[in-house]
């Protein structure tokens, strides 16, 4: 296992109460405000706001950490598919100014039109209300690190 130092995503410190995923590069955690059950974020260790200035080593990571992620964000929120999204860039949504992936779990019909999906990301955390809690973002990382633990 990897140390768990404080992780900084953007300018706001992560407790590591809601991270259940840490490697040498990236780490993993559960979203304050997410468009649909069971929507985490990955990042990396370094703050760095632009996909193109990752070194190939962070992208690998990065992507790494997503793929062994989301079979089981996929089975646990009993998903029948997942979006995997980066918005790079203010132009492309981009709200944090640090690279980060969205893993969101997908259900047929979640949304009317499929691509709604990318309004609600670009607009789902301006709101200052519906923010979960530090508990149940924890509970949730809990769960996912023993999930993640029995691989």
């Amino acid at each position: 296992g990897v140390k768990m130092s404080a992780l900084q995503f953007g300018k706001c410190i992560i407790s590591p109460s809601i991270v259940f995923l840490q490697t040498k590069l990236c780490f993993a955690f559960t979203n304050r405000k997410p468009v649909l059950p069971g929507h985490i974020l990955v990042s990396t260790r370094r703050v760095v706001s632009r996909f193109h200035d990752l070194t190939l080593e962070e992208v690998t990571d990065l992507f790494h950490c997503v793929y062994c992620i989301t079979p089981y964000i996929q089975s646990h929120y009993n998903a029948t598919g997942l979006t995997i999204a980066v918005q790079d860039g203010k132009s492309a949504g981009q709200t944090v100014e640090h690279v980060h992936v969205h893993v969101i779990p997908r259900k047929t019909g979640d949304f009317e039109r499929n691509d709604d999906i990318y309004d609600e990301l670009e607009h789902h955390d301006k709101q200052e209300t519906g923010f979960r809690s530090q508990d149940q973002m924890s509970d949730e990382a809990s769960t996912l690190k023993a999930l993640l633990s029995k691989k």
